[in-house]
C-alpha cells in the first residue's frame, strides 16, 4: 500500500488531486491511502516519516510548500516530493530539496498521472527498505542502503549510518530477518555489515565506506569473504 500526503490550501485543488490519486490507483490496481494537509505547517508538525509521496503546493498561507519540504528533509531524507505550483520558477528551486518532479496548475490527469506514474517506478527500482529508528523528539526512517554496519552491545543495537548513529531495542537475529535479501552478513557475533559499504578487506578487517575498520572473526572469516566475494562478483550494486 503507498501512502501519499496531499498539502494543498485550495480545497477544490485538493479534491481535484485525490480524484486523481483514486482514479490512477483503479488503472493501476494500486492500494494507495491518501491524508490532506490545508498547509504546510500543519504537515511538519509531530512529522513522522510515514509517506511515500508528498504532494506538496508551493504557495500557502502560513508554511510555504518549499519550508516545510526543507523541514521534512531533516526527518526523511527518503520520501519522494513532487510540488504543486502556479509558477515553474518557484519549482526549480526543488533541487535544494531534492524534489522529484512538478506539475503545474491547473492540474490535468494527464500531466499528474505520468509524474505519479514516475515516482512509483522510482520506489518500485528502490533496493532498500527503511528502518524506522528512534530519534531526538520522535522517530526517523533510514534507508537500508546508508546503513554502514549495525552493532549490538549493551543489549541494544547501534545502527552506524550515513546521518548518524542511533540506539533502539531488538537483537542482532531480528534485524538480520528484517534486512534478508538486502546483502547484509555477519562478520562477527556483533556486527552485521552491509557489503555495498565494503571497501576493503584484508586478513581480518574490514573497512567500510564510512571509514570504519572492524574485525572479522576467525570462526566467520571464509564465510564472511565469500560473501563479499560473490556480492561484488556478481554485481550485487
Amino acid at each position: 500500500m503507498l501512502r501519499i500526503a496531499v498539502v494543498e490550501d485550495d480545497a477544490a485543488c485538493a479534491r481535484q488531486l485525490q480524484e486523481y490519486i483514486l482514479r490512477f490507483s483503479r488503472e493501476r490496481g494500486e492500494t494507495i491511502e491518501t491524508e490532506v494537509f490545508t498547509d504546510g505547517a500543519q504537515l511538519v508538525m509531530d512529522y513522522r516519516p510515514v509517506w511515500d509521496i508528498l504532494l506538496l503546493d508551493i504557495e500557502m498561507p502560513r508554511m510555504d510548500g518549499m519550508t516545510a519540504a526543507q523541514t521534512v528533509r531533516r526527518a526523511d531524507p527518503s520520501v519522494i516530493i513532487i510540488f504543486i505550483t502556479n509558477m515553474a520558477k518557484y519549482a526549480i528551486k526543488g533541487y535544494e530539496v531534492d524534489a522529484m518532479d512538478f506539475v503545474l496548475k491547473p492540474v490535468s490527469y494527464f500531466a499528474f498521472s505520468v509524474k505519479l506514474g514516475k515516482a512509483l517506478g522510482v520506489l518500485s527500482s528502490r533496493v532498500q527498505h527503511s528502518l524506522i529508528v528512534p530519534s531526538e523528539g520522535g522517530i526517523r526512517k533510514v534507508p537500508a542502503e546508508d546503513v554502514y554496519y549495525i552493532e549490538v552491545a549493551d543489549h541494544r543495537l547501534h545502527i552506524h549510518a550515513r546521518d548518524g548513529d542511533y540506539t533502539m531495542l531488538g537483537t542482532l537475529r531480528e534485524m538480520e530477518e528484517q534486512l534478508e535479501g538486502l546483502h547484509f552478513t555477519r562478520c562477527n557475533k556483533c556486527y552485521l555489515i552491509n557489503l555495498r559499504h565494503v571497501v576493503h578487506l584484508k586478513g581480518g578487517t574490514v573497512t567500510l565506506s564510512g571509514g570504519q575498520e572492524l574485525q572479522v572473526s576467525r570462526p566467520r572469516k571464509k564465510e564472511f569473504q565469500m560473501a563479499v566475494m560473490n556480492y561484488y562478483g556478481g554485481g550485487g550494486r
